[in-house]
């Protein structure tokens, strides 16, 4: 009998490698991502092709957006302004080189317009930010666009449904779109009152109440964009939580926002309309100005707003993060509260830093997903050996998004630093070009380095050995993290 429970065990363990390897290889994906669902796969057979049903499988083309290019979403007049015929931006001869290079590879890759004469506000606080966001919703007179991966009805939330519904009913037109998983927090209920207002609510990827019910699970809309009455944006960090203000379980929460105003508004309003339509299953329209109007304010500061996801053969804003680092000759400053890079993005930090680059990353001190935060430490581990200066944020929970460079340019919004936001997540991203906009950041890093540890080789080589081998096997797994 026993004989007929082992050769079984064996017969079940060969089909499974069997299914294991054809099941992988029927999509094309990287090759490190190949290697991860194999060990999962295999050690644990049987449930791993469940776990592999759910959040392993590449977006299907029934999903691919499909979606045309921002021409169809009211910018022919802006496009129009900065394109020739030959479909080549204009403006950019008062760049450097180098930045001209990094700003048409973002065209190329995204169609990303460079706008100029924005007016930028920058914040790292999460009371600042909502309240400002609480005041320019107040003002809106026309129309309230907002979406956001995390959005609970709490002390955070529940005062902006409550603006959100009295607005509607004033007659402003309000579209809320949510993602499924991020927000599964936030029941029907909590939105009925802005529906019975007049208020149109979306969620990304899901209908069903049942969240976790979902063979999309893997793919999330990570953004966060919020366009009032096409004169201001916000684009960013935080989302709508009452941890985002330091009242959840991790403490005081430091991320980074930013308050648009000016053309990027319209690139940013771009981006919402195709994800509303996407989510709605609805033909996109052809816009005319109601969306779309002539900034009243305008500033100094040049800057293109990026998007990536999976519906995307390219992956834009990781492109954008390696084209920054690879330009930098002084310094590159890098915040992400998941330091998960692929290999080609390590390599680009690794060159970097043994160029002589002042390479400085900062990530958080703590873990909200405990296996991922043992793969950020491994990567910070290996890419100290290059020379890169590895910082912990001590004060509370680090959770910004931010490559600055040399003082010169710099990136801000959803996008982490770890192979989920390049090839997982629809993320979006600014890449300003001010040095005034930038040296802000950059003081605002300088602050966050006096509330935090810097960390060196004996820091990592002191730590247990069971905590060296989380790190390292979560670094085996880190391609489907």
């Amino acid at each position: 009998m026993q004989d007929y429970i082992l050769m079984g065990i064996g017969i079940f363990l060969l089909v499974n490698t069997i299914l294991a390897v054809i099941t992988v290889f029927k999509e094309p994906r990287p090759v490190t991502s190949i290697w991860a669902w194999l060990l999962v796969l295999n050690l644990i057979p049987g449930i791993g092709f469940i776990i592999y049903y759910f959040v392993g499988r590449k977006i299907s083309q029934s999903n691919i957006f499909h979606l045309q290019t921002q021409e169809v979403h009211g910018m022919q007049d802006l496009i129009a302004s900065h394109t020739d015929s030959n479909r080549k931006q204009k403006n950019l001869d008062q760049f450097p080189p180098l930045i001209q290079e990094m700003m048409t590879l973002l065209f190329r890759s995204d169609f990303s317009i460079l706008t100029h004469h924005n007016q930028v506000d920058l914040y790292v606080d999460g009371d600042d930010k909502f309240a400002a966001l609480v005041a320019d919703l107040e003002a809106a007179q026309d129309f309230i666009h907002i979406q956001y991966y995390i959005f609970t009805d709490d002390e955070v939330g529940g005062p902006i449904l409550d603006i959100l519904e009295r607005k509607a009913r004033e007659g402003v037109e309000v579209r809320l779109l949510y993602d499924a998983v991020g927000s599964r927090s936030l029941r029907p209920k909590d939105l009925n009152a802005l529906r019975d207002a007049g208020g149109q609510v979306s969620s990304f990827f899901s209908k069903s109440p049942f969240w976790i019910i979902n063979f999309r699970l893997n793919f999330r809309n990570h953004r966060k964009i919020v366009v009032i009455d096409g004169q201001v944006g916000y684009v960013g960090g935080f989302n709508v939580a009452k941890e985002y203000i330091g009242k959840g379980p991790l403490g005081y929460w430091r991320d980074t926002h930013l308050r648009l105003r000016g053309n990027a508004v319209k690139t940013l309003e771009s981006r919402f309309l195709m994800d509303w339509y996407a989510s709605e299953k609805e033909k996109p329209k052809n816009f005319d100005r109601e969306y779309f109007p002539e900034p009243k304010v305008k500033g100094d500061t040049a800057m293109q707003i990026v998007s990536s996801g999976p519906d995307e053969d390219m992956d834009q804003i990781k492109m954008g993060y390696i084209k920054m680092i690879s330009l930098a000759q002084d310094h590159v400053y890098i915040q992400s509260p998941y330091f998960i890079p692929d290999e080609s993005v390590f390599e680009t930090i690794e060159i970097a830093a043994l160029s002589g680059v002042d390479v400085r990353i900062m990530i958080p001190c703590k873990p909200d997903h405990p296996f991922v935060y043992r793969a950020t430490e491994y990567y910070a581990k290996e890419i100290l050996a290059a020379g890169a200066k590895i910082y912990t944020y001590d004060k509370g929970f680090l959770h910004a998004k931010t490559v600055m460079v040399d003082g010169k340019f710099a990136s801000v919004g959803t996008a982490n630093m770890d192979m989920r936001s390049f090839a997982l997540n629809f993320e979006v991203n600014a890449f300003l070009y001010d040095r005034t906009i930038v040296a802000d950041l950059e003081t605002a890093f300088y602050d966050d380095i006096a509330e935090s540890t810097q960390v060196d080789e004996e820091y990592f080589a002191n730590q247990s050995r069971w905590k060296k081998f989380r790190q390292a096997f979560s670094r085996l797994l880190s391609p489907i993290l």
